[in-house]
């Protein structure tokens, strides 16, 4: 294993076509942690989601991404996926006609390198629904088709489960959520937890915080990082709301 820390960002700036969002990301994630990153809406949370899991509609236009000390900014998302990076979606889609079963043989083997059988991969769901209390008809349901949006949040914890990935970045992931499912969520991250996984959570409400004490809190204004903390700076956050953290225009 590297001596690096598992997620190390240096001065990340990253556009949308002509369009700068991440003006200077500066993020370091050791193992086993659980980091916060919270902001208003617009300021480029999303989009550090969608970079670190490659997308290619974002453009790395400086810095640098290191994971497990090796620079990633070239490898492509089923590459960083194999690496063990999990993206989890604000607005997971809907996949027609591919099962959970299915869905889940596919991206495990492509993870892991082994070719599970149906069966056996079918016997692994099983067991993560039953310790996340979730109906095992899940399991033949096709992907997201028809789900609620606890279901939707609900299945990619199962997916979390199930592919063990190293770092699972979290965007919005208490979006839409009612209290029950929400408790549902933060009790299968808090499952899954361990010194080998770390966590991003990616939100601009405390509510998911109120049930997952996370070891480093972030303030997200403007494309970068303008303060750090421990929990109580979401309290602070809570308290005084993020235009408190906006750079203060110099006196004339």
């Amino acid at each position: 294993m590297s001596d690096a820390p598992l997620l190390e960002i240096d001065g990340l700036c990253a556009s949308a076509g002509d369009t700068e969002i991440l003006r200077g990301v500066d993020l370091v994630i050791d193992r086993g942690e659980i980091h916060a990153l919270m902001g208003p809406n617009g300021s480029g949370k999303s989009t550090l989601a969608y970079v670190l899991a490659g997308h290619p509609g974002y453009e790395i236009t400086a810095g640098s991404i290191r994971f497990e000390g090796e620079d990633i900014a070239e490898w492509s998302p089923d590459e960083r996926g194999r690496a063990g990076i999990f993206l989890g979606f604000q607005y997971p889609e809907e996949i027609p006609g591919v099962s959970m079963v299915n869905f889940l043989r596919t991206a495990l083997s492509n993870r892991t390198g082994v070719d599970y059988t149906v069966l056996e991969l079918r016997l692994k769901i099983m067991e993560a629904m039953e310790t996340l209390g979730m109906d095992p008809s899940f399991a033949d349901r096709y992907l997201n088709e028809g789900f609620s949006g606890g279901e939707r949040k609900r299945n990619e914890v199962l997916q979390m489960t199930v592919l063990e990935p190293k770092l699972a970045v979290l965007d919005e992931t208490d979006s839409g959520l009612d209290i029950d499912a929400l408790r549902t969520v933060a009790e299968g991250i808090r499952r899954l937890a361990s010194p080998e996984r770390s966590f991003l959570l990616i939100t601009h409400y405390q509510r998911m915080l109120d049930h997952l004490t996370p070891d480093v809190v972030h303030v997200f204004v403007d494309g970068r990082i303008v303060a750090t903390g421990g929990a109580e700076l979401a309290e602070r956050i809570e308290d005084e709301g993020y235009e408190a953290f906006r750079p203060q225009p110099a006196a004339p």
